[in-house]
Formats: C-alpha cells, sequence, structure tokens
C-alpha cells in the first residue's frame, strides 16, 4: 500500500514532453509535495503550460511518465483521475448564458454516474465552493456579466467544487488589473491553508509568485533551471540566465518576500531633464 505521509501528490519520471516530436522539455524530473503551492516560472515558450498539462494527463509524454499518488496517472481511469485531480487550463469560456451555479455544479461531474445522479449533497457542495470564493450574492448572475475576478473566481468555485486534493491552475491571473490578480491569489493561498489543497500553478509574475508560492519552479532551456523556496531561487543570476533580464531582489516591505526590481537603463527616469533644462534656460533669460 502506497504511503501517502512520504508519496509526492505528483512526480514526474524522465520526463519529456512537447508537440508533434518537438520535445519541449527532456529527461525532467519533478515532485510535488502535498499541501503546497508550487509555481512554475520562465520566458515564454519556456514549457511551463507544457508540463502543467502533461501533469494533469492533457497532454501524452514523448518519453518517461507521470505519477499521481504513486501510480502511473495513464493507467487511471479518467474518473478517478478527475476525483483527485482538477484542472483550470488558460482563459476558459463559459458557454453563453450560463449562470454562476451551473458552471459551479459542472464540478460535480466527476461524482456522478447513472446509479448515483445529482443530489442533495452535490448542491451543497457547490454552494459552499460558491461561498467560499465568495460569490454568493452573485451565483445567479451570468458568469459573462462578471468582472474579471469574479469570473476566475468562479472557475475556481468549480474546481474546488470537484472536490480534488491537487489544483492545477494555468495562468490564473491572466488578462487580470492588479487588484484582481490579488485577489485571485490570495483565494489560491486560502484553499491552500484552509483547505490543505495542493496546488500548482503557471505564473508570469515573478514578485507575485514569490509572494503567494511556498516553491518556485524555473524551466530553461529544455529543463528545470532552479527549484527550491523564493529566497533561494530568485536571485540576480538566475534572472539574467532564465529570462535575461538585469535585476536586483530585495525584501517585499509588506511581506518580506523576494520582490524583482529590473534595473535602469538611460531610457528609465522619472524626471524630464530635458525640460528642467529648458525651463532653467527661461529662468536665465528673464
Amino acid at each position: 500500500m502506497t504511503d501517502r505521509t512520504t508519496t509526492p501528490v505528483l512526480e514526474a519520471r524522465g520526463l519529456s514532453v512537447g508537440y508533434d516530436r518537438h520535445p519541449v522539455l527532456t529527461d525532467l524530473d519533478l515532485r510535488i509535495e502535498r499541501g503546497t503551492v508550487t509555481t512554475f516560472l520562465g520566458a515564454n515558450g519556456c514549457g511551463k503550460s507544457t508540463l502543467l498539462k502533461a501533469l494533469g494527463r492533457v497532454l501524452k509524454p514523448q518519453a518517461g511518465e507521470v505519477h499521481l499518488d504513486g501510480a502511473p496517472i495513464r493507467k487511471e481511469p479518467n474518473r478517478q483521475v478527475a476525483k483527485k485531480l482538477a484542472i483550470l487550463p488558460q482563459s476558459p469560456v463559459a458557454p453563453a448564458g450560463t449562470s454562476v451555479l451551473d458552471l459551479v455544479m459542472r464540478g460535480r461531474n466527476p461524482h456522478q454516474s447513472w446509479a448515483k445522479p445529482w443530489t442533495a449533497d452535490d448542491a451543497a457542495v457547490a454552494e459552499e465552493a460558491i461561498a467560499a470564493t465568495g460569490l454568493t450574492e452573485v451565483a445567479h448572475r451570468d458568469v459573462a456579466s462578471l468582472s474579471g475576478g469574479q469570473r476566475q473566481r468562479a472557475w475556481i468555485a468549480l474546481v474546488v467544487a470537484q472536490q480534488a486534493e491537487t489544483l492545477l491552475l494555468d495562468e490564473p491571473t491572466t488578462y487580470l488589473d492588479l487588484a484582481h490578480q490579488l485577489e485571485v491569489l490570495r483565494l489560491v493561498r486560502r484553499l491552500n491553508r484552509e483547505q490543505g489543497s495542493t496546488v500548482v500553478m503557471v505564473l508570469h509574475d515573478l514578485t507575485l509568485a514569490a509572494r503567494y508560492s511556498d516553491r518556485l519552479v524555473v524551466l530553461h532551456d529544455g529543463g528545470i533551471a532552479a527549484d527550491g523556496t523564493p529566497e533561494d531561487v530568485l536571485t540576480p543570476a538566475l534572472l539574467e540566465r532564465a529570462f535575461g533580464l538585469h535585476a536586483r531582489v530585495v525584501p517585499d516591505p509588506v511581506t518580506g518576500a523576494p520582490m524583482i526590481v529590473p534595473e535602469a537603463d538611460e531610457h528609465d527616469t522619472f524626471r524630464d531633464t530635458r525640460r528642467e533644462t529648458e525651463l532653467a534656460s527661461a529662468g536665465n533669460l528673464g
């Protein structure tokens, strides 16, 4: 019997994955521990979403395999995988006329069958997921009528209603303004801390990733360039190598987590020195 206390919830072993026989990631090993928030980072095209899809069995590996709870995920029935693993893809779109409640109820599909149709318990779980994501007041509104942050919370409510231990979130803050990004990431962190959810997500904002993650995995050049705590991973040397970014890493004044401050060049200035020179000349002429 598998020992859940020592077995990672997800594990990639010698994983190679890509598209049309062109590998994006090669011979990659990775463990996702239970009850943690792990964020994949890297430059565009490095394989962040590709790796997430492979972990969620959306994309078939070219070599190696993924284990879920210690067993090959490829051998698990779809319904069993869906009970353990919930996936939120990039920029999901709800069908026209779908209410928040209707959308979230779809998260119960893995728990239903011809012998066990929709029950009062399913309705209660959906309502709890809506409440947990702060959407009770808009539960009967069309998803399309919501703000960006509310829509994203509605999709997260769907994966919460699925009651899977592990959530895979592909760029959950895409197209959101900063206030809504914070709203979504605070919700993700709360699900992790209060419900024990294991979260694996893809983000682009390095500072927000450092603030809301236990662990960062940086992908570069077909493999893992760095893996560890935000403090260990986000160094100037790593930023230059993996992102081509010249930056300083300073403590976030609010949380103490690493904060990325790009180095300035001759075009980065907070003062219009040319205008100041013109004004000074005008004053001298007067």
